[in-house]
């Protein structure tokens, strides 16, 4: 496969181009400088041919008088041309020397005209002399160019190579924002880009280790837990009742373990669903169907399930699996959190090129001085791994969506979850309905 090297296209380019403009220019002005000096010896002889035609007939003779041009690289005579009525001029080259010749009426009654020759050859180098010394600043100026080329385009390099030297050093444990200040203003988006790139890799580091240090002691607490209890019933013989006790105590151990194996298990899932093929998803049918779904979760809680949207169609190009476990981890946390008989609204909100979806509740809140997005967080003491949201939160990140929590602001106790999408989407704008 072709190398392609923008450094080397540039100034290829940029040479093409600047020695097509010199030569264009020489070839423009070599041309009309030409065309000037014949233009002016061919009035000159016009003027010649005149004045020998006026002075002619003033002195009354039917001879031209040629004593009146005296330029001694002029030959004038006066010859019979026939079938030609006009005047005629043309150039011709005589061994070494060129000629300009012209033909003017003299007696067209005889056919006669007056013939005017004119050597041109000092004109000619003159001329050469010209075009020599173009040749000779072309030659220069395509070295100037050459010269300029290559530093113009040095010029524009310097900032890739100064990205390129600072990507370099970095690696997950030494990640540093690139100062813009220091770069053109043409390469701020791209430093920005990366400024974003390298913030969202040192947060996955920070949740990794985070996961790592967790999954570790997650685990290990209810396996010392288990070890404890079992050393203790060892120690001495016991009624049956007792190592029953604590074997249904290990086996909800082992359960708790499980899930929590599980919840990670759901992390390297997430993992592959973010290489999953983008489809083409109405997310309003989308969310209306689960939602008929999770209806089927509120029955035991006597909570009321709705939907509500602005929009009947948003279609748009993404990761069903991805925006799935979003919305699966806010409604299963709004149905843990909310009290009986309570009500959850899923809201759809189309504006410009987004869609907000939120999933509202009527629980007790959140403490929102804590980031409830990082793994093993969890809500006052609810069971579970703690991973729901961190995985939520990867998923948006991976779909390049804004996620968010926070208390309801309208006087209602309540936590309002929320994600919004970014994408072109086309949305038929309607009155908030309810589903």
């Amino acid at each position: 496969m072709k190398t392609i090297s923008i450094y080397k296209e540039f100034y290829t380019k940029l040479i093409i181009a600047t020695s097509l403009f010199i030569l264009t220019l020489f070839f423009i002005f070599y041309g009309f400088t030409r065309a000037t000096i014949y233009e002016e010896i061919r009035d000159e002889m016009m003027e010649d041919a005149q004045l020998i035609y006026r002075v002619s007939f003033d002195v009354a003779t039917n001879q031209p008088s040629f004593t009146v041009i005296t330029s001694s690289n002029v030959y004038v005579d006066l010859v019979t041309v026939k079938n030609l009525t006009t005047t005629q001029f043309k150039e011709y080259k005589k061994g070494n020397e060129t000629f300009v010749e012209l033909l003017y009426p003299f007696n067209l009654a005889d056919q006669t005209f007056i013939k005017i020759v004119k050597n041109t050859t000092s004109h000619e180098k003159m001329l050469s002399r010209i075009s020599n010394n173009l040749i000779f600043l072309i030659v220069g100026g395509a070295i100037m160019i050459i010269l300029y080329a290559l530093a113009i385009s040095k010029t524009l390099l310097l900032p890739i190579l100064q990205l390129t030297n600072k990507l370099s050093k970095m690696n997950e444990n030494f990640l540093v924002e690139i100062n813009t200040k220091t770069l053109p203003i043409e390469f701020h988006p791209l430093a920005n880009s990366i400024n974003n790139l390298t913030n969202r890799i040192k947060t996955f580091v920070k949740y990794q280790k985070e996961l790592f240090i967790g999954s570790a002691h997650e685990l290990k607490t209810p396996l010392a837990v288990m070890k404890l209890k079992n050393e203790v019933t060892l120690k001495k013989k016991r009624e049956l009742e007792q190592y029953e006790d604590v074997l249904r105590l290990n086996i909800n151990s082992i359960n708790d373990m499980n899930k929590m194996i599980t919840s990670f298990l759901d992390i390297g899932r997430q993992e592959g669903a973010q290489f999953e093929k983008p489809i083409e998803l109405d997310m309003i049918d989308f969310l209306d169907r689960r939602i008929k779904d999770y209806r089927l979760l509120t029955t035991d809680k006597n909570i009321t399930l709705e939907f509500v949207k602005n929009c009947d169609t948003f279609i748009t190009i993404i990761q069903p699996t991805l925006v799935l476990q979003i919305i699966q981890n806010f409604v299963q946390n709004a149905i843990k959190f909310s009290p009986n008989n309570s009500k959850i609204q899923v809201v759809a909100k189309k504006k410009n090129d987004t869609l907000k979806i939120s999933v509202i509740d009527e629980g007790s809140g959140i403490d929102e001085s804590v980031d409830l997005f990082a793994p093993f967080k969890r809500i006052g003491n609810s069971a579970g791994a703690g991973l729901g949201l961190f995985l939520a939160k990867s998923a948006a990140d991976a779909l390049g969506a804004v996620i968010g929590l926070r208390n309801r602001k309208d006087g209602i106790s309540g936590t309002v979850a929320f994600v919004i999408l970014y994408s072109n989407p086309a949305c038929k704008v309607g009155v908030g309905r309810k589903t």
